[in-house]
C-alpha cells in the first residue's frame, strides 16, 4: 500500500501553527507562514543530526544523573547523599510509597523509556524502515505528550522537599546530581522537539 503524503499531494504544514496550505512555488529567500509568520519547511531541516546530538548527550548525562547523589534524606538526624533509587527505596522505608512510586516512574523509567523510544525511531528512518509506519508515528506523539510533563518530577522533588521539611523530623537536600538530572529532562524534551515524525512516512510510500 502506498500513502499520499503532503509533499506529494502540494502541501506543506507550518511547524508552529499546523497551518496547512500549498506549497510555494520555489523563489530565492526564505518561505514564511500567512498565519504565523514562521519559517516554512516541508522537513525540518537537519532534524536526524539535531535530534541524535541531544538524545547522545542525553544519554552520557544519563548515567551521572544516577549515579551521583541527587538529594539526602535526614530522617531523625540520620542519613546521607542518596541517588535517585536510593531515595526512592528510603521513601519505601518509611512508608511513603504512592511518591517513591511518582519519584521512580517519572525520574528513572520515563526518561529512558524516552531515550530508547527516540533511538528506536531514529535507527528505523536511518535503515529506511516502511514496518508499522502508522504506530511508530502513535509511539512518537506518545512520547511528545509525555515530555510535555517532563518537569512533573522536578516538581515532585520540588514539593516533596517543601512537605518533608514542613516538619521536623525529617529533611532532604539538593545533591550534585540533580543538575545533570535536569539536564536530561531540558535535552530529552529538545530532542522529541528536534524530531521530524514526517520523516517516517517518507518510507511507507515503498510498502
Amino acid at each position: 500500500m502506498k500513502f499520499l503524503t503532503a509533499r506529494n499531494a502540494g502541501l506543506i504544514a507550518c511547524d508552529s501553527c499546523h497551518l496547512l496550505l500549498r506549497k510555494p512555488v520555489p523563489r530565492t529567500g526564505k518561505h514564511r507562514c500567512p498565519r504565523c509568520g514562521a519559517t516554512l519547511h516541508s522537513r525540518i531541516p537537519r532534524s536526524l543530526s539535531k535530534t541524535w546530538a541531544l538524545l547522545i548527550a542525553a544519554t552520557i548525562l544519563y548515567i551521572p544523573a544516577n549515579t551521583l547523589p541527587v538529594m539526602s534524606v535526614v530522617y531523625l538526624g540520620r542519613g546521607e547523599p542518596s541517588t535517585i533509587l536510593q531515595g526512592v527505596m528510603h521513601l519505601l522505608a518509611e512508608g511513603m510509597w504512592p511518591l517513591a512510586t511518582i519519584v521512580f516512574v517519572a525520574s528513572i523509567f520515563v526518561p529512558l523509556l524516552k531515550l530508547v523510544v527516540l533511538s528506536g525511531l531514529l535507527i528505523s528512518i536511518r535503515r529506511a524502515s516502511n514496518w508499522r509506519t502508522l504506530d511508530r508515528t502513535r509511539l512518537y506523539r506518545l512520547t511528545e505528550f509525555v515530555g510535555r510533563w517532563s518537569m512533573v518530577d522536578i516538581f515532585v522533588i520540588g514539593v516533596l522537599t517543601a512537605l518533608v521539611q514542613f516538619g521536623n523530623l525529617a529533611s532532604i537536600e539538593p545533591g550534585a546530581g540533580a543538575l545533570s538530572f535536569a539536564a536530561v529532562v531540558v535535552l530529552t524534551m529538545f530532542a522529541a522537539h528536534t524530531f521530524d515524525p514526517r520523516l517516517l512516512w517518507d518510507h511507507a510510500q515503498h510498502d
